[in-house]
């Protein structure tokens, strides 16, 4: 929403079980089954390939979240209007995440003692959801979700490309505000500060002068664009940290399939209900006067939102393959990175100007960025010195930005 890397739950926050949690599982299993699952959850020197896969999902974040932001801003600028139709591009999509079904899966990251043991298998069984709380689960994150995209899509019509995704930047904001309340996050400084630095952030922007409002769009639509794109950002937050807590208290593994299948039946929703949308509102019956309309001409019109469609999917390719990878919060790091480039590309194609408040805005937004991510930096650090002290045991910290992930074999 990636904002949208930052704007698609691709950088969902996939922490699923706490300390206590995994002390009352492992309670009931015999202690060298613990032992071993323990033993190989070490961390492991990092092959090239390993670093080859980062770099090219990295790179797919990047560039998909780019370039739907700025195809998104160029259909309102050469003509289009449809807020349903921009909506819906972004989740339309999602078909294209079938192919992942089809590709190998990875090997089971637990020690497969785990797996055939019968008692532990047992238990496995006995935590995997029901259907019906699946359903719950894909229901309600993808409601947010529409909702979320068309805030998305109000707002991105409304403002300039660069102040729009420096914005967008305080979904890291909303997501610890959020996972404060629902995950039990710990406020640090490091936290603290970039809470205050984004929030900072985002508000100058509101001191913008009115030249840098965008041509045919009135004052008072501009600053509810702006209301928008900060419910936009809140929303996100809230996807990321409902995600989280779903996987930890309903789902209970992250495996591959069930990560692709929140993404993909999440996007199913979402894209159901603002079609919904698009045809209960009536707008489907001006798509035609629209295309004639459009500066480029029709067949422009098309790739616009073909190709605004498949960056979205580049994006959550790229998201979902850090988060498998990686980790989520290194996932949702890398679409937030991303978001100073979308400005330098905006000044390149739609002549916005950087000056002033903005870019004092965008140092902050990075600076807020930083000090976030140097938390989790920080809580890595202390867990290899722990994991040092009792001789390459695994040893669970409690982190401010992630739980413990235990990862269940397919």
């Amino acid at each position: 929403m990636g904002e949208r890397a930052h704007h698609h739950p691709q950088e969902l926050q996939l922490h699923i079980v706490g300390d206590q949690e995994e002390k009352e599982e492992n309670s009931s299993l015999p202690t060298s089954i613990i032992t071993n699952n323990q033993a190989t959850r070490n961390p492991k020197p990092k092959k090239f390939g390993w670093w080859i896969r980062v770099a090219l999902y990295s790179l797919f974040v990047l560039s998909g979240q780019t370039v739907a932001t700025l195809l998104g801003r160029l259909y309102y600028t050469k003509g289009g209007h449809s807020k349903w139709v921009a909506t819906l591009v972004q989740m339309v999509g999602f078909p294209i995440l079938f192919l992942l079904y089809f590709i190998p899966k990875p090997k089971h990251r637990n020690n497969p003692n785990i797996q055939t043991h019968p008692q532990a298998q047992a238990q496995s069984q006995s935590q995997s959801p029901s259907l019906k709380s699946l359903a719950l689960v894909y229901l309600s994150v993808g409601t947010i979700q529409a909702l979320t995209c068309y805030l998305f899509s109000f707002g991105l019509s409304c403002l300039p490309v660069s102040t729009f995704s420096l914005i967008c930047s305080s979904q890291l904001a909303f997501n610890a505000f959020f996972s404060f309340f629902l995950n039990s996050q710990k406020f640090t400084p490091y936290i603290i500060n970039s809470l205050v630095l984004l929030t900072i952030s985002s508000t100058l922007l509101v001191f913008q002068s009115d030249s840098e409002v965008p041509k045919g769009v009135s004052s008072g639509k501009y600053a509810l664009g702006f209301v928008c794109t900060i419910g936009a950002s809140a929303g996100y937050g809230l996807i990321v940290s409902l995600t989280q807590l779903f996987f930890r208290r309903v789902i209970r593994k992250e495996t591959f399939t069930a990560v692709l299948d929140m993404l993909v039946y999440q996007y199913l929703v979402a894209s159901v209900i603002i079609m919904v949308g698009l045809f209960a509102s009536g707008g489907w019956e001006h798509l035609g006067r629209e295309m004639d309309g459009y500066e480029l001409g029709k067949v422009s019109y098309v790739m616009n939102l073909v190709g605004t469609a498949v960056s979205w999917q580049v994006f959550g390719i790229g998201a979902f393959g850090l988060i498998l990878d990686v980790s989520s919060l290194f996932s949702n790091s890398i679409s937030v990175v991303g978001l100073p480039i979308v400005p330098i590309f905006a000044v390149v194609f739609f002549g916005d100007r950087m000056k002033g408040i903005k870019v004092i805005s965008m140092i902050l937004a990075i600076w807020g960025f930083v000090s976030y991510v140097y938390q989790h930096y920080l809580d890595d650090a202390k867990l290899k010195v722990q994991r040092k002290s009792v001789g390459g045991d695994e040893v669970s910290v409690k982190s401010p930005l992630n739980a413990p992930i235990a990862r269940v074999g397919e």
